[in-house]
């Protein structure tokens, strides 16, 4: 079926898993840092050296290659196409039902955006929870589906939705900041800028001044959100107590430059993409 008489809701989807599928093929390897900083919390002494984003960076590629900065890419696909996909469509649906005729104010924006990440969130988990496992490196995995059996048989199904509340105080925040700040920036383009040839690049310029924001904000979410679903017998609150009791509130920030870097730059690269192609198909995004 061509796309161009596919459902709307459809055409959102296939625009959404697309931008999502490129973003993550560039900057998974900031994610496979981000993941390796944080795991390292619960491996080092108290006082011990710091170890930045440079550091992990050369490890990975003398110990493993520079493909192995891209470990982890298998279910980082498994879980961005249908996940970016049913993020925007839902986006798309819940836009187009209390806000057709009209561009929603700070506020709806917070609830848009977060209301379309909870339905991909909880969605996609049980993947989320194996790309944080492969990215570690304490796994030995070797397909997505093949770890799906092996937590399943050796930590039971509920394993799969370890890490669901920080998941949801990281992710669910952060879409509906995102899609505030991104909102509103566009809104305040001068029109000439937003109607001509390089509104892609200020679009994308305003999602980054979004993305860097809301990443900051959602950092220490993130972080636990992590040692837990490494870490599958910890719960929310006793990561939280364990993180700071070992390295105080700075713990909550590790791996923060590099989530940073690729939350904004996917989410603005995703943002860009998504819109470009759904005004292609004669969608209004």
């Amino acid at each position: 079926m061509e796309l161009s008489l596919a459902h709307p809701v459809i055409k959102a989807f296939m625009c959404g898993s697309f931008s999502g599928t490129c973003s993550t093929l560039l900057f998974q390897p900031l994610d496979l840092v981000k993941t390796r900083l944080q795991t390292l919390q619960s491996s080092m002494q108290p006082g011990s050296g710091r170890v930045g984003m440079v550091t992990v960076l050369l490890s990975v590629v003398r110990t493993e290659r520079l493909l192995g900065l891209w470990k982890g890419i298998s279910p980082s696909f498994a879980r961005t196409i249908p996940g970016v996909g049913l993020y925007f469509s839902t986006y798309y649906s819940l836009k187009q039902h209390f806000f057709q005729d009209s561009n929603p104010k700070a506020v709806q924006a917070v609830l848009l955006g977060g209301g379309a990440r909870t339905v991909a969130g909880v969605f996609m988990l049980p993947v989320t929870v194996i790309k944080t496992r492969f990215e570690c490196g304490r796994y030995s995995y070797g397909s997505v589906t093949g770890a799906l059996r092996s937590v399943c048989r050796t930590e039971g199904p509920a394993a799969l939705f370890s890490g669901l509340m920080a998941t949801l105080l990281r992710d669910v925040p952060f879409s509906g900041i995102y899609v505030m700040f991104y909102s509103q920036t566009k809104a305040a383009l001068p029109k000439e800028i937003s109607e001509s040839a390089s509104a892609p690049l200020a679009n994308f310029s305003c999602g980054i001044l979004a993305g860097i924001l809301a990443s900051l904000i959602t950092q220490p979410a993130d972080v636990v959100k992590t040692n837990v679903q490494v870490n599958p017998q910890l719960k929310t609150a006793e990561a939280i107590r364990c993180i700071y009791m070992e390295h105080g509130l700075q713990g909550f920030f590790r791996g923060a430059v590099p989530r940073a870097l690729r939350r904004t730059m996917m989410a603005a690269m995703a943002w860009t993409v998504y819109e470009q192609m759904m005004a292609r198909v004669g969608l209004k995004s």
